[in-house]
């Protein structure tokens, strides 16, 4: 299967389209104001120790020093260690090891801070909370590096496996695996995306954190506290490593910047890669180009079509997701039934399509239309059960009713597309959605990119609604003028009172 990566940057915003075989397969988005520091490993200073608090504070160069507990200070390795914390697994696996195993490693659960720590001193930290209000971030030196399918703790020689693989035969399977291919000395964390998987992707997976092992140890050795180390991967970087064994061909990008750093970074990790990575300069913006602006608006629609003329009908709730299938403007052209098990056979494929475009999780109820012959059932459900082998989130699928109803649940791996892209809707009461302010934004950015080539317009005057101009003002003002400066064309806001939120509209003027 052909498969690329479109990936467009803007100002504050990254999306990533997966493209199979040319159609739009998943979708992706970053953006700056919402990534955090959890997971950062910093190289920090003791500026104060608390006897009385056991715990003490280290600069980390934020405005405020961290805070780090008695009980996450690692006991027996100096600053430049990295001891692996089994809490770093995104699935909260609770494998950290117990008192025993401390004791056992020589240390002591009850040591006191000022025994552990100086003034002073250096340490390698890892950020395990945000910072908080007045409150500065908390940290721990159990630091860890996550995989697509491992922990990789450099320090520890421990393996633990996810409690979420719950087979005993899997369980074992995975830890003999693991055993044979642990470098000595270090520990690894089996995650829960491991379940069923050939010991060559593991390999692999060891393989891309012992070389970012191998990159924070030079680096806190060449820089001084208080320093940034390491940053968690950008989604860029995160898919390139999660989908580098199903063996991406290309690789688009429309940032001169961060193609140079996406090259950087798949020469280092993945020099054997075999996927051209391209600057993308055409002179339409990427994902106009590949049509893809029109399938992001498509995928927040309740109702999609068929070929056929049938349709499907995605309602989302808090708690789940309800999919009615419909004949819709289909008729058929021998007789009902026969009409009945096409729409549904067309229906199960593009279901399995749409859940992972949409990335909806938790529990799906399916509606097909009433089947009465059994044989028809069982062929429909084959039908998506099969379409549903091409999605890496796991699914559980129910046999189909003889309402016709399908009770099934898809992994959750990230906030669904209309959650992320969309807000409740004020003028419905949140019956409906309607686009963020935020997204609205990005939309009016990437149309006034869209004039870059045009060297006879000299000034862009932006028309959008009170509320989208006013976030334009207070958030995105510095973009507009770094847009000003690098297109070199004035760009007015104005406010236009009857537009709704996602009315607006930009028009070029002649100089």
């Amino acid at each position: 299967m052909a498969a690329e990566l479109l990936i467009n940057v803007t100002e504050g915003e990254t999306r990533i389209a997966l493209m199979e075989n040319g159609v739009l397969a998943e979708l992706f988005y970053e953006r700056q104001r919402d990534l955090g520091i959890v997971g950062n490993i910093y190289k920090g200073r003791v500026v104060k120790v608390l006897p009385g608090m056991d715990a003490a504070f280290v600069d980390i160069g934020l405005e405020k020093a961290a805070f780090l507990y008695v009980s996450d200070v690692c006991q027996h390795h100096e600053f430049n260690g990295l001891f692996g914390d089994p809490g770093a697994d995104e699935d909260d696996d609770g494998l950290r090891p117990p008192v025993d195993d401390y004791r056992a490693a020589g240390q002591d659960p009850e040591a006191l801070i000022g025994d552990l720590l100086r003034e002073g001193q250096e340490l390698l930290v890892r950020v395990t909370r945000e910072p908080i209000g007045a409150k500065g971030a908390r940290i721990t030196t159990y630091n860890s590096l996550p995989g697509r399918y491992l922990v990789l703790l450099p320090t520890v020689n421990h393996v633990g496996i996810s409690r979420k693989i719950v087979d005993e035969a899997e369980r074992h399977r995975l830890k003999e695996l693991v055993q044979e291919i642990k470098p000595e000395g270090m520990g690894l964390i089996v995650r829960t995306a491991s379940e069923g998987k050939a010991a060559d992707a593991l390999a692999g997976d060891l393989d891309f954190l012992l070389k970012l092992w191998r990159s924070i140890q030079a680096r806190q050795e060449k820089l001084r506290a208080p320093v940034l180390i390491y940053q968690d991967l950008r989604l860029s970087q995160r898919l390139i490593r999660d989908l580098y064994s199903d063996a991406i061909d290309r690789l688009l990008i429309d940032s001169p910047t961060e193609y140079r750093a996406l090259r950087e970074f798949v020469d280092t990790f993945f020099p054997t890669m075999n996927c051209d990575i391209e600057l993308y300069q055409g002179l339409q913006p990427l994902f106009q180009a590949y049509d893809i602006e029109m399938e992001v608006n498509k995928a927040l629609d309740k109702m999609v079509w068929l070929k056929s003329g049938g349709s499907i009908v995605i309602e989302s709730t808090e708690a789940l997701t309800a999919i009615d299938v419909n004949t819709a403007r289909f008729v058929g052209k021998r007789n009902l039934e026969d009409t009945i098990l096409k729409t549904n056979l067309e229906a199960a494929k593009e279901i399995a399509f749409q859940l992972r475009l949409r990335n909806i999780g938790g529990i799906i109820i399916i509606d097909f239309i009433d089947m009465e012959e059994k044989g028809h059932r069982e062929k429909v459900y084959n039908a998506l059960e099969e379409a549903l082998k091409r999605d890496k989130a796991k699914a559980h699928v129910l046999k189909i009713s003889e309402l016709g109803m399908v009770e099934m649940t898809r992994e959750r791996t990230r906030d669904n597309l209309a959650r992320f892209l969309c807000d409740d809707c004020p003028y419905c009461e949140g019956r409906g959605f309607i686009k963020s302010l935020a997204t609205v934004t990005y939309e009016i950015i990437r149309e006034i990119r869209s004039y870059a080539y045009a060297e006879e317009v000299r000034e862009l005057l932006v028309m959008a609604s009170s509320e989208v101009a006013d976030y334009i003002y207070d958030l995105e003002g510095s973009t507009i003028d770094k847009l000003e400066d690098e297109l070199q064309k004035k760009i007015t806001i104005r406010k236009v009172e009857r537009f709704h939120r996602e009315e607006y509209e930009v028009v070029g003027k002649r100089g």
